[in-house]
């Protein structure tokens, strides 16, 4: 019999690891056999209705993206055939842990979530204004997710649940830097960077594959709030950030953002000392520069926001040939639940409404459920194979080529990496002294009332990224008690 402080799944066995998925080797993909993650993913999207359980407040905008360098020596992607070629976009932005009806100004971090309308399809990069996230095992994702929400009886935010769970969460200590920094609260949505975060795939005409990190620089300039200035925000207009975008494109002040990618060979991800497909590090630059391919320009507001923005649905597995994913885990765990959310969200048949629907044909077998839009199918079969040459087949034309894996299937402890706080580090030390006043004295605030336990545990990892940083923190923590 189960002990009563064993966790157990939904079905009532007993959790031997809620730490790690199942993966090929350490460094390899996620296996679907791991029935623990898949309840765990498919039970989160499923805890509100009918509002997106993050991201629930956004803001959207139709435009284009233009080529402005030829990357076929990369790509097959017909997105970036020819130097000068459009294609539509939408992008929507959004804060993280607010609900529908909270404020565009809370310290949080912004979605910034692209949906390219090619002729091959439609191409999704769902990203954040940070290129690095919390958590590297989508395992822990509703664990995560349920600190930035509301405590389950006096259901309120609590400090104490957000920073006792990053502090038995080292690994997150890279992206509470920047959270806290100075850029921790964008001036609306123009005046900020966007990143793809994870590590993606492009595969070229021979092939070839080769990783690739999505960066999305903002031509209108970074600019951030004040926290004093956020919150009088907050109070007097909380939709600031959405009226700031809808007016700009009203007027004619088109944002843009310029889009570059870093590229890592598989032979030198195979080389490089930290694991390329964490997400909770960036590439250096320096090693791996930015290499400019295009422009994102937003033109045009949405007739109607409920069926244009609150409708989009947005998915990293809507992928066209050319592009694809990698053994990224927290990626790989969005692959799952971001569709696996929009079906619940919006309907089974979401992605025939207008803003989801793909420019190029679509010819499935799928049919009926809720909101079935057009003939059906009609009389066409709903089966394959079939022996009707009209019916669509596969094209083996299209196959990504294989990735090698390697490794005995199991539960990997991504913990035995221990490198929480370089990066953090550095991130620290790259600011200037008014920079890091602003960042101690957010974090500062930021944990009032929280536990002098989980206090004393995350300053041991401000300490471990730099001893000035956590002797910072402590410091001014320990004046405004005395206060």
């Amino acid at each position: 019999m189960t002990k009563p402080n064993v966790l157990t799944t939904a079905g009532g066995s007993p959790v031997a690891d809620n730490q790690n998925s199942r993966s090929a080797g350490a460094r390899g993909p996620l296996l679907l056999d791991d029935f623990h993650l898949v309840e765990k993913l498919a039970h989160f999207n499923r805890e509100n209705i009918p509002e997106r359980r993050v991201h629930a407040k956004g803001s959207g905008a139709h435009g284009t993206f233009t080529v402005s360098r030829n990357i076929s020596q990369y790509t097959s992607a017909n997105i970036f055939s020819a130097v000068g070629k459009q294609t539509p976009i939408f992008i929507r932005f959004s804060t993280v842990g607010g609900e529908r009806g909270s404020a565009d100004t809370e310290r949080d971090p912004r979605g910034f979530a692209v949906k390219f309308y090619t002729e091959e399809g439609n191409w999704d990069i769902v990203g954040n204004n940070t290129p690095v996230f919390f958590i590297r095992d989508p395992l822990k994702f509703p664990d995560f997710i349920h600190t930035q929400k509301r405590d389950p009886q006096t259901n309120l935010k609590d400090a104490q649940m957000m920073w006792d769970f990053w502090s038995h969460s080292p690994e997150a200590l890279h992206q509470i830097t920047t959270l806290f920094s100075d850029r921790g609260i964008p001036d609306g949505y123009r005046h900020m960077h966007g990143f793809g975060s994870h590590t993606y795939s492009l595969v070229n005409s021979s092939g070839a594959r080769f990783w690739v990190k999505w960066h999305f620089k903002t031509l209108q300039g970074i600019r951030n709030l004040a926290p004093s200035e956020a919150a009088r925000l907050a109070g007097t207009d909380p939709d600031y950030a959405q009226r700031d975008l809808f007016s700009a494109i009203e007027r004619g002040d088109f944002p843009k953002w310029r889009v570059c990618i870093q590229l890592m060979t598989e032979h030198q991800a195979e080389t490089h000392v930290e694991n390329p497909f964490d997400v909770t590090k960036v590439w250096s630059q320096k090693e791996y520069p930015l290499i400019e391919v295009g422009e994102l320009e937003l033109n045009r507001n949405p007739l109607n926001y409920f069926e244009e923005v609150e409708q989009a649905a947005f998915a990293p597995s809507n992928m066209v040939p050319g592009v694809g994913l990698s053994p990224d885990k927290m990626l790989q765990g969005r692959v799952f639940a971001y569709a696996d959310a929009q079906r619940y969200r919006v309907g089974t048949n979401h992605q025939q409404l207008p803003i989801n629907a793909p420019v190029s044909p679509v010819n499935t077998y799928q049919r009926d459920g809720s909101m079935r839009f057009g003939s059906n199918g009609a009389s066409s079969p709903n089966y394959e194979p079939n022996s009707y040459a009209e019916s669509p087949k596969q094209d083996s034309a299209f196959a990504e080529p294989g990735l090698s894996l390697r490794g005995v299937a199991g539960r990997y402890d991504h913990r035995e990496d221990a490198d929480y706080y370089s990066q953090a580090g550095k991130l620290f030390n790259l600011m200037s002294e008014e920079q890091k006043s602003a960042l101690v004295l957010n974090i500062a605030g930021a944990m009032r009332g929280v536990s002098k336990e989980v206090v004393d545990r995350q300053l041991k990892h401000f300490y471990q990224a730099d001893p000035a940083y956590g002797l910072f923190i402590a410091e001014l923590i320990s004046e405004m008690q005395a206060l």
